[in-house]
């Protein structure tokens, strides 16, 4: 049998194996090796040229090359056909039934401090204050001296602190925020209302009502003819703001090295109304307050003498703890979904 017949037999059953034998891609893959590779019967064939003579060569050589661009061309519209053929049943197995209901998305929240630190920062932008807020890692300087707390002063032990070196920290306070605004307000411009909510950090050890790092909200207000009664009128707003309207507070005497006079306050634990007894309201001790401490503005550059005012400060945890009766503060840390979502945002 001459080479002519064998290029022709070999692209008969070639084109059978094409059309017929490759079902899917892959036996597809196995007939182009077959038929097409360095040990099929396309080269073998070939490898008898060297037997023709040169007379012969060019008419077997050009056929040669047709066979083979006729199977290529074969084989890649088998795979095109192929190819769709597998497209179509994957759509038609992925097909999706618009109809059927959709999957619930559940809606995240706030966290309950977030939303409780939040609700005070919407009350004080109200009442004309400003949101200010500063480093966590602060300086002894402002943390403690310009709080009126001289390195040698007993009231540090009070906040037992991170340092980093001798002179750098983590914040005990966000008072430090107050300090490094107090230095720079132009008083010309009007007076200082602010409040600095953030994360402070004490080298404390975390039990259901302790924790080492925790939120602090601290207020000052700095002006001309402040007193005591704004700052008490100021924190019953708060009170009634964050427990209800029906809630009365109380201050009792107290110290804190940065105001002069100091007050603790407390919040009634339950409703208080035109009836109840003076005897019968539970108190609950919510945050600490006074006068701002001359020191504390003198070293500020500010007129002691000129101007005055009072801060505060809070804890949204404790805050939180209370209004939702919550008794370990650590479960505002563990990120139980189960504990959070307890918490509407509107609650």
């Amino acid at each position: 049998m001459s080479l002519a017949d064998e290029l022709a037999q070999l692209r008969e059953r070639a084109m059978h194996d094409i059309s017929v034998v490759a079902t899917d891609l892959k036996t597809l893959h196995q007939t182009r090796v077959d038929w097409l590779g360095k040990k099929g019967p396309l080269t073998e064939v070939l490898r008898g040229m060297k037997d023709l003579t040169p007379e012969e060569r060019p008419a077997i050589g050009a056929l040669a090359n047709e066979v083979r661009d006729a199977l290529t061309q074969a084989i890649t519209d088998r795979q095109s056909a192929l190819e769709a053929e597998a497209l179509t049943k994957q759509l038609a197995q992925e097909t999706i039934d618009v109809t059927l209901p959709g999957k619930p998305v559940h809606q995240g929240q706030p966290h309950v401090l977030q939303q409780i630190i939040e609700s005070l920062e919407d009350q004080f932008m109200g009442m004309g204050y400003q949101i200010v807020e500063g480093p966590e890692v602060e300086q002894d300087q402002y943390n403690f001296e310009m709080m009126n707390l001289p390195k040698d002063h007993p009231a540090r032990d009070m906040q037992d602190t991170f340092y980093i070196t001798p002179d750098i920290l983590m914040r005990t306070q966000t008072s430090p925020v107050q300090a490094r605004t107090l230095e720079t307000h132009d008083f010309n411009a009007g007076p200082l209302k602010m409040i600095s909510p953030g994360r402070v950090y004490r080298r404390d050890t975390d039990d259901a009502t302790h924790s080492h790092q925790f939120h602090q909200v601290e207020g000052l207000v700095i002006d001309k003819h402040i007193t005591m009664g704004d700052l008490k009128g100021t924190l019953l707003a708060v009170a009634h703001q964050l427990f209800g309207a029906d809630h009365e507070i109380r201050l009792r005497p107290s110290y804190f090295p940065f105001t002069e006079p100091s007050v603790e306050v407390d919040v009634s634990w339950g409703a208080v109304t035109a009836d109840t007894k003076p005897e019968d309201i539970e108190w609950i001790e919510v945050l600490g307050a006074g006068m701002v401490h001359p020191n504390v503005l003198r070293m500020a550059g500010v007129d002691p003498d000129v101007y005055g005012g009072f801060a505060f400060g809070l804890g949204p945890d404790r805050f939180a703890m209370l209004k939702y009766g919550v008794e370990d503060i650590r479960n505002f840390y563990l990120n139980d979904v189960r504990f959070l979502t307890q918490f509407d945002q509107k609650g």
